[in-house]
């Protein structure tokens, strides 16, 4: 096990009816002018934005709303709320909806505390100092944002998607009710259970010598993830199991799940890419895609990790004698499961054809400044050997 600093700093608010909460626990933490930062109308249209603006006017606070982020939240509009937040003296950001939000709200949140634009530490791999205090209302269990370190922007004028990493984006508060994702479509929620795995694999699938413990709560993040997904899937309203997705979330992304191990994450790397290139790529979709693939392409420089994952997680019988059989069986079963819950696994569903693949692999190169760290290093010619295999 490696050395690891683990530093999770929110305070997560979990269960029904907790949106009367949001005011007082906002007043006590200091807030007073609220910038109200959400997506489209269907926070307005299902009661819930009415419900937040009740609670924070009901406890003293007044506020702004900042509508309008889209899926791969746009620097664009993050610097029409650091503008607007300087203008209105606002000292607070409350996020109402899913990852998108939360990161545009990570995004204005650390222009305020900096000064800075945000681009400077995407395009430079710094990390911010500082940021005006954020808080969460989650609407969809994917991201894990809602208690992460990272936060993901898309540039249009560079056509480029960049993370940015800091302890100082984890979100000071939380409110994670999951009976406010009972609306969302078959489609996004199959995304978020991508994703929810995507960020406990990338993790898992990673060097860091042995790690039992942090290995069995990956484990179990995965199992409780898909067995709850398809619950979800077969009744929208399952409180249960939407509880054990929205959590799964955000234990996949606070470290929990990392802790002791290298944390590189190649796929989302690579599936950044294609986001950026596409706009209409799901995020989640796209991992499903690159994920099997990736895992083919380097699976047999740690045969033993992914044969353990195969058994452990998957129930494929372990054979001992060959256990690259084990490993590849496990890459396949994850795969029919992706394929189960209605996302895509081959590129040309996400629109991708070869003709895009020389570009987007240099994109990927040059946005992460070469080769993308991996078992072994990812170069172009790499890059495009793991796009044909997900043809």
């Amino acid at each position: 096990m490696l050395n690891f600093t683990l530093h999770t700093t929110t305070e997560v608010v979990f269960g029904r009816d907790i949106e009367k909460d949001i005011g007082p626990k906002l007043r006590a933490l200091g807030a007073s002018r609220v910038l109200v930062h959400f997506g489209g109308g269907s926070v307005r249209r299902s009661g819930l934005l009415d419900k937040v603006e009740q609670s924070l006017t009901g406890a003293g606070l007044t506020y702004v709303e900042l509508g309008g982020v889209s899926p791969n939240p746009k620097l664009s509009l993050v610097r029409e709320g650091i503008a607007l937040a300087k203008r209105e003296n606002v000292d607070f950001i409350l996020a109402v909806g899913g990852g998108s939000v939360l990161d545009s709200a990570k995004g204005i949140g650390m222009g305020l505390g900096t000064g800075r634009d945000p681009w400077e530490f995407a395009a430079t791999g710094t990390a911010p100092e500082a940021t005006m205090p954020v808080g969460t209302v989650l609407t969809l269990s994917a991201s894990g944002s809602e208690t992460s370190n990272s936060c993901v922007l898309t540039n249009e004028e560079t056509h480029q998607k960049c993370g940015i990493t800091s302890q100082t984006n984890r979100p000071r508060i939380s409110f994670l009710n999951p009976e406010n994702t009972f609306s969302v479509s078959p489609f996004q929620t199959g995304c978020g259970i991508v994703d929810i795995m995507m960020h406990t694999l990338e993790r898992y699938l990673t060097d860091g010598g042995e790690s039992d413990i942090t290995d069995r709560i990956a484990e179990g993040v995965l199992i409780a993830t898909r067995d709850a997904g398809r619950r979800a899937l077969a009744d929208p309203c399952d409180y249960e199991a939407r509880a054990t997705l929205m959590w799964a979330g955000s234990i996949s992304h606070n470290d929990y799940t990392g802790a002791g191990r290298l944390r590189l994450f190649p796929v989302h790397k690579l599936e950044h890419e294609l986001s950026a290139f596409r706009d209409e790529i799901a995020h989640g979709a796209g991992l499903s895609v690159l994920f099997p693939a990736w895992a083919q392409y380097v699976m047999e420089h740690d045969i033993p990790r992914f044969a353990q994952l195969a058994h452990r997680v998957f129930g494929v019988e372990m054979d001992f004698a060959n256990p690259a059989r084990t490993a590849h069986e496990g890459i396949l079963t994850m795969k029919r499961f992706f394929a189960e819950i209605g996302m895509p696994v081959h590129m040309a569903e996400l629109g991708i054809c070869p003709a895009d693949y020389d570009t987007l692999a240099a994109n990927t190169v040059r946005t992460v400044g070469g080769p993308v760290k991996s078992y072994m290093p990812l170069d172009e010619t790499a890059i495009k050997a793991i796009y044909r295999l997900a043809e």
